[in-house]
C-alpha cells in the first residue's frame, strides 16, 4: 500500500508520498551521489548495463537496492504504488521491482518527461517481476507519479504494457488503476480508445484505495494555494472527517464497507501495511529542489527538512528508524498516547522548519551544511523525553 500525490504552485510543483509495507522494515533516507557510466549494474535481482547516475535522495527499505520515492538534482521527483493488474505477476520470472524503476528513473532524468521515457523503456526491455516484499513472496505490479517544476506523468502498467496520463493541476493515486480512456501516451500494445482500466484484476476491491484517493484528491485541489504543512497534514491523516492526529478507530482483519482502517497514514497490522517512510519534496525551476523527509507513521515522527546533499546523518540510521517504530508501536498500543507525542513532537517539527525557512533563504550553502548537522538534537532529546 502507498499514496502519491503531486500539486502545481505558484512556485512550481509539490509532491508527496507515504511508504507503506511491512511494520517491521526499516526504511532509510540516502543521499547518493553522481556515479559514472560502464560496467554492469546490479539490481535486486538482475544484471543491468551502467549507464551512470544523477545525485539523488532516496528514501530505501534496507533490505532493497532500489527506493520507494526520492527527488534527483535536477528537481525530478518519482513515486510508485503497489497495483493488482490482470497479467499474474507470479507466472514471470525476476525482473526489476518498481522500487528498482524509481531508483533507475531517479538515475538517468532530468525532467518529468524524460523521466517517462526512461521509466516505460526500461519497462519495456527488462521487464518488472520478483518479489517487492521482505517476509513473503510478494510479487506485483506498479504504478508510477513522476513529477518536475512543470509539470508530470501517471504511469500505471500490467507486466510490460503502461499507459500514461499528463498532469495538469495536480494528481494523487494510490493502490488501483486510476487511467481510463484519458491517457495520452501508451506501449504498443495498447489499441486507441483503451479502457486501461480494463487492466485491473477485477477481484481486488477498490474500497482498499479509494477512501484514500479521496483525501489525497482533495488534497489537491486547493491548487496554488497549498502548502507543504498542508500536504504533512494529509499524509498524517486518519481518515476523512476525523483529525489527522487522531488513530483510526478500526484495525480489523476483515475491510469494513468504509475502508477503516486503510487510511492514508497506514496502520493495517493485520495486513502487514503499515506506513514506513514518508516525503514531501518542493520542485521549483529557481531554487533546488527541497524535501521535508518522515521516518515511519508521519504520525508518530517529524518531518525533518532536507537540502541535498545537506542531510541529517541520522536519516540514514536504521537505529533512528527503530525508536520511531517503538513509539508507534506504544501509541497502538494505547491509542491515548498520541496526544502526548504530538505534543512534544509537534514544537520541535514547527521549530526545525522554521529554522530550515531561515537557512533557505540565505541563499547561501553553509547554512543549510550547518542546519544538516544540527537538525536531528531537537529530535532526539524529545525521544529522549518520549521514553525511546
Amino acid at each position: 500500500m502507498c499514496d502519491t500525490l503531486c500539486v502545481r504552485t505558484v512556485d512550481g510543483m509539490l509532491f508527496a508520498k507515504n511508504s507503506d509495507r511491512h511494520p517491521d522494515e526499516a526504511q532509510v533516507v540516502e543521499w547518493h551521489d553522481r556515479r559514472e557510466s560502464g560496467g554492469r549494474l546490479r539490481t535486486q535481482y538482475l544484471d543491468i548495463d551502467d549507464r551512470g547516475a544523477h545525485a539523488f535522495l532516496g528514501s530505501r527499505p534496507t533490505w532493497l537496492w532500489g527506493v520507494e520515492h526520492g527527488v534527483n538534482e535536477h528537481g525530478v521527483a518519482v513515486g510508485n504504488e503497489k497495483i493488482w493488474t490482470v497479467d499474474n505477476p507470479r507466472q514471470r520470472p525476476a525482473a526489476l521491482l518498481g522500487m528498482d524503476l524509481v531508483r533507475l528513473t531517479l538515475e538517468r532524468s532530468r525532467s518529468a518527461y524524460d523521466a517517462l521515457m526512461h521509466l516505460t523503456g526500461l519497462l519495456e526491455r527488462y521487464g518488472q517481476g520478483g518479489s517487492g516484499e521482505p517476509h513473503r513472496d510478494e510479487p506485483y505490479d506498479s504504478s508510477f507519479l513522476v513529477a518536475d517544476a512543470d509539470g508530470g506523468f501517471v504511469v500505471e502498467t500490467s507486466n510490460r504494457t503502461w499507459a500514461a496520463r499528463q498532469i495538469d493541476h495536480g494528481a494523487a493515486v494510490s493502490n488501483r488503476i486510476s487511467i481510463g480512456t484519458d491517457w495520452t501516451r501508451a506501449s504498443d500494445d495498447v489499441a486507441p480508445h483503451t479502457d486501461f482500466d480494463d487492466y485491473r484484476w477485477k477481484r481486488m476491491p477498490t474500497i482498499v484505495a479509494d477512501g484514500r484517493l479521496a483525501v489525497t484528491a482533495a488534497a489537491v485541489a486547493p491548487g496554488a494555494a497549498t502548502t507543504p504543512a498542508d500536504l504533512a497534514r494529509t499524509l498524517r491523516s486518519h481518515g476523512a472527517g476525523r483529525p489527522g492526529d487522531a488513530l483510526p478507530y478500526a484495525r480489523r482483519a476483515e475491510l469494513s464497507d468504509d475502508g477503516s482502517g486503510f487510511t492514508v497514514c497506514m496502520h493495517r497490522r493485520d495486513t502487514h501495511s503499515q506506513t514506513t517512510a514518508s516525503m514531501i519534496a518542493e520542485l521549483r525551476e529557481d531554487a533546488p529542489a527541497r524535501a521535508w523527509v518522515s521516518l515511519g507513521n508521519p504520525c508518530a515522527s517529524v518531518y525533518v527538512p532536507c537540502f541535498a546533499p545537506a542531510i541529517a546523518p541520522e536519516l540514514s540510521d536504521e537505529a533512528q528508524w527503530r525508536r520511531f517504530a517503538r513509539l508507534r508501536d506504544e501509541i497502538e498500543a494505547a491509542p491515548v498516547r498520541l496526544g502526548e507525542v504530538r505534543a512534544e513532537l509537534g514544537p520541535v517539527e514547527t521549530e526545525l522548519w522554521a529554522r530550515a525557512a531561515g537557512a533557505f533563504a540565505t541563499g547561501e550553502r553553509a547554512p543549510l551544511d550547518t542546519f544538516a548537522r544540527t537538525a536531528f538534537a531537537p529530535i532526539d532529546g524529545a525521544l529522549l523525553r518520549l521514553g525511546v
